[in-house]
Formats: C-alpha cells, sequence, structure tokens
C-alpha cells in the first residue's frame, strides 16, 4: 500500500501547516528574547554611565559678560560642591576654549590655583574657583572673594602679553566683582531607560500574543483533522 493511503493528504497538510506555525512562534520568541537583552543591556549601561551632571552657568560685570554649560561629577562632597570636568560658552564674544586644570593658576595670576568646584549652596564658588581659555589667547578666574569687608564674586583676567604672576597684572587684565549664577540642567535619563523597557515589554507582549495564536490555531487545524 502506498504511503498516501497510510498518511492521508489532509493530516500531512494539517502537520505542515502546524510546524510551521511552531517554527515561526519559537523564531519570533528567540528573537524577542534577543531584543530584551539587549534592551536591558543598553538601559543598564546607559544607568551605569550616567554619572555627570549638565549646568547652566553665567556671570556679568562692568564690561563683562559670560556663560555657558558645566560638565560635573553627580555626587557632591562633604560641602556641596561638585568638580567641573568640562566646559563650553563664550565670553564677550570669545569662545572658551579649555578649562584650567585643577591645582593650576590661569596664566597670570600666579601663584593663584583654581579647584573648578561648583555648588548649589548659596555661596556657589569657593575662594579659588574655577578657570578658563578663550579663543583669544584670554584666561579667567571666576572666584569667591570672602576676604572682602563685603563678600562677593569676582573675576581675574589675563591677557597677551602674558608675565607670569599677579603682582604683574598689566592694563590689559582686570579683577572686578561679578554677579554670577549656576544651575544643574534637568536631564530625563529615567525617562529615556523607561521608555526603552515599556518598548521592550510591548515587543514582548506582541510575540507572547502571537504565540498564543499559533498555539490557538493549530488546536483548531486538529479538531478538523
Amino acid at each position: 500500500m502506498g504511503s498516501d493511503a497510510q498518511f492521508p493528504y489532509n493530516t500531512w497538510e494539517t502537520f505542515r501547516i502546524s510546524a510551521i506555525a511552531l517554527t515561526t512562534s519559537m523564531k519570533n520568541l528567540v528573537l524577542s528574547a534577543i531584543a530584551l537583552t539587549t534592551v536591558s543591556g543598553f538601559a543598564f549601561g546607559k544607568m551605569q554611565t550616567a554619572s555627570a551632571l549638565n549646568w547652566n552657568w553665567n556671570y556679568s560685570g562692568d564690561g563683562i559678560l559670560a556663560n555657558g554649560t558645566f560638565t560635573t561629577n553627580d555626587t557632591p562632597n562633604d560641602l556641596g560642591f561638585y568638580l567641573i570636568s568640562g566646559i563650553t560658552g563664550t565670553r564677550n564674544g570669545e569662545t572658551i576654549t579649555g578649562l584650567q586644570p585643577a591645582g593650576t593658576p590661569i596664566p597670570g595670576n600666579e601663584p593663584f590655583n583654581v579647584d573648578n568646584l561648583i555648588s548649589l549652596n548659596t555661596q556657589q564658588l569657593t575662594g579659588d574657583g574655577f578657570g578658563y581659555s578663550t579663543s583669544a589667547g584670554n584666561y579667567s578666574n571666576p572666584f569667591f572673594a570672602s576676604f572682602l569687608p563685603t563678600p562677593t564674586y569676582l573675576e581675574v583676567f589675563s591677557a597677551p602679553p602674558i608675565i607670569p604672576g599677579f603682582e604683574n597684572l598689566g592694563l590689559e587684565d582686570s579683577q572686578l566683582p561679578i554677579s554670577f549664577s549656576a544651575s544643574i540642567i534637568t536631564i530625563p535619563e529615567s525617562t529615556s531607560i523607561f521608555s526603552l523597557l515599556v518598548l521592550g515589554t510591548l515587543g514582548a507582549s506582541s510575540v507572547l500574543k502571537r504565540h498564543k495564536l499559533s498555539k490557538f490555531t493549530q488546536e483548531k487545524l486538529e479538531k478538523v483533522s
């Protein structure tokens, strides 16, 4: 007797359709697992590396206008100060080109080192302040002058020709009072991670629904056969 008699066509077709549905469902489940792993890894990676804060800052004085952004660590020290690691912005139209390394003075203001600390406290800068260079070859060091009868913020400005030592500040240089302000920019980091996880969850739900549908189709075909 031929094989067709032993295994009727309808039964064979039912088996073939069921196998295809099951294979497709398993493939989708594997792809979903990979996607979820990728999303979870990406989100975890972002949480692990989200260790920096962005700030807006600005100050002004007599003939002075400066503003820009800071990048700092995300954990303040015991006094509430964050360490600045990056700076962008302008001063009087000159582009800020770099942050003065902490523990060194801006050229022309030796030996007064900057510490590059910023805080949300009422006094936002220390007595050392931060320093930066500009595209015109100038240097600036805003700081909090607690030694004055009325404490306030000052900016030491050093311009070429630069002679080392604060005692050698010339007519092109200055030390003037300023108004200073800085605030943390809100970054919706958690929102981005949450969105990614939601998308991953929705993808998994969709695959599970398709898997259930495939099982339903298989059962229906079995009943027909």
